[in-house]
């Protein structure tokens, strides 16, 4: 098994994008930070490297996905509870993200989501495992 995911997304603004996930209570290990590339710590061993754009396209021959308008990619984050999914939308809200779609409740599950500054779509959900269906 892996021991640590380092997601890379591309960024455009790095002193807003630090602030924005500061404001959702997130820190940074300044270790791994700097004008071109910041450690954004989400959980124990999982980060996001914050690249601004010209640094981020010298890891890839690919362009740059603009996403406002393409998903490359939905990062999901698993919280503790309902009122914590809440919480967690209301501090994106406030800092500038914008709501992917209506809160979705499963019963075994809620699912909410939000695009960061840069378009990047993030999901925030709360799942009660052992109310979930056989299959899914």
């Amino acid at each position: 098994m892996f021991r640590q995911i380092f997601v890379n997304l591309p960024i455009q603004d790095m002193a807003r994008s630090q602030a924005f996930f500061k404001a959702l209570g997130l820190t940074f290990n300044q270790r791994f930070t700097n004008d071109k590339g910041a450690c954004l710590e989400i959980g124990e061993n999982f980060y996001a490297m914050l690249l601004v754009e010209p640094f981020f396209q010298g890891f890839t021959k690919k362009p740059i996905s603009d996403a406002h308008k393409n998903t490359e990619v939905i990062l999901a984050l698993s919280v503790g509870s309902r009122a914590e999914v809440e919480a967690v939308m209301a501090k994106a809200v406030a800092a500038g993200a914008v709501r992917i779609d209506e809160t979705k409740d499963y019963g075994f599950m809620v699912q909410d989501g939000f695009a960061d500054l840069d378009g990047h779509q993030w999901e925030v959900f709360w799942m009660d495992e052992t109310a979930a269906p056989e299959q899914m």
